[in-house]
């Protein structure tokens, strides 16, 4: 069994994310802390614990700050996720869900700290929360099981950037948090664009998942007809692209991703800001600001087929722990 804690910003693909978590039997989801981008750290919050009360979730929920480290906001995603930030459904104003004392990156470190060895970390939004915690407290790293994070772009498959020429959006709007997190003392995958805009899904594919899944289908279905209409109107696409689920099918499923290893930096000012560099070359040059960095992980390609399947298998299976 396979323990997580989700940081997120739901957002639509967010909710797919963490649906695909809780339906897939070998994962035990044992926390959700809450980040911003998608939406206001409010809203996200509100949609992690509508989510928890709507399918039965036991996962604590967390709720993070609501500013990035450099203290440069930048505008919930509404264009692409609606005001609400799930498409804009309907969601209950009252929602009898308790949330966590604990601010999430203390929730982090004091979960982290009592189940030593056993918390895969799975950040698919601004790695905010994720910074805090071990900045705070950089003994975690040692705790921490893996890190698989649903972010970056480096240049595979001629996928280099998609809020920026040059920039994820994830790590654009908390690039220094970005740079403490993937150069932390813990093993990173970064699950970036290279893969994620691999993998797509097709209206067609989304009709076949709303009649064959009773448990999450029509939930799915209704909440992506507000993101499939933004990537029509933007790219021309019938369907989108398949981001944070990529994170949690890495976790269940790295058989169907290639990877490679190397040092990575972020850029966190200026034109490529956002920009996340990785070196795969060992020489070491005069002026090296990567030498002393941690090798981590990046996934540089994916079955896309094979991914779809086990997406639709798992959600359609309705099991939950």
């Amino acid at each position: 069994m396979k323990k997580i804690i989700f940081d997120t910003d739901p957002g639509i693909d967010d909710a797919m994310a963490l649906l695909l978590a809780h339906a897939c039997s070998d994962i035990e989801l044992v926390g959700i802390t809450t980040t911003f981008g998608n939406a206001s750290i409010e809203n996200t919050t509100r949609n992690a614990l509508y989510l928890k009360q709507k399918f039965g979730m036991s996962a604590e929920i967390a709720k993070g700050v609501n500013i990035p480290l450099d203290q440069v906001r930048t505008e919930p995603a509404t264009l692409v996720h609606g005001e609400n930030g799930l498409g804009d459904i309907k969601i209950p104003k009252i929602i009898d869900t308790q949330i966590s004392p604990l601010i999430a990156h203390d929730y982090l470190i004091e979960t982290i700290k009592n189940q030593p060895g056993e918390i895969t970390l799975v950040a698919v939004g601004r790695l905010t929360n994720l910074a805090m915690a071990i900045k705070k407290a950089p003994e975690i790293g040692k705790l921490v099981k893996e890190v698989i994070i649903m972010g970056g772009a480096f240049g595979h498959n001629g996928h280099t950037g998609n809020l920026t020429p040059f920039a994820e959006a994830n790590v654009y709007g908390d690039p220094m948090a970005a740079d403490i997190v993937i150069n932390a003392d813990w093993p990173v995958t970064l699950v970036g664009l290279d893969v994620t805009q691999q993998t797509f899904m097709s209206n067609a594919y989304l009709e076949k998942l709303r009649v064959s899944s009773a448990k999450y289908g029509q939930f799915i279905y209704d909440i992506t007809r507000f993101y499939a209409k933004f990537y029509n109107d933007d790219l021309g696409l019938d369907g989108f692209y398949v981001h944070d689920s990529s994170a949690i099918m890495y976790l269940v499923a790295p058989q169907i991703f290639t990877t490679k290893q190397g040092r990575i930096r972020v850029i966190t000012d200026g034109p490529a800001k956002g920009h996340t560099l990785f070196k795969s070359s060992d020489r070491v040059f005069s002026i090296d600001e990567w030498a002393a960095r941690p090798k981590q992980t990046i996934a540089i390609n994916v079955d896309p087929q094979v991914f779809n399947q086990r997406y639709f298998d798992v959600i359609c299976s309705d099991e939950t722990d």
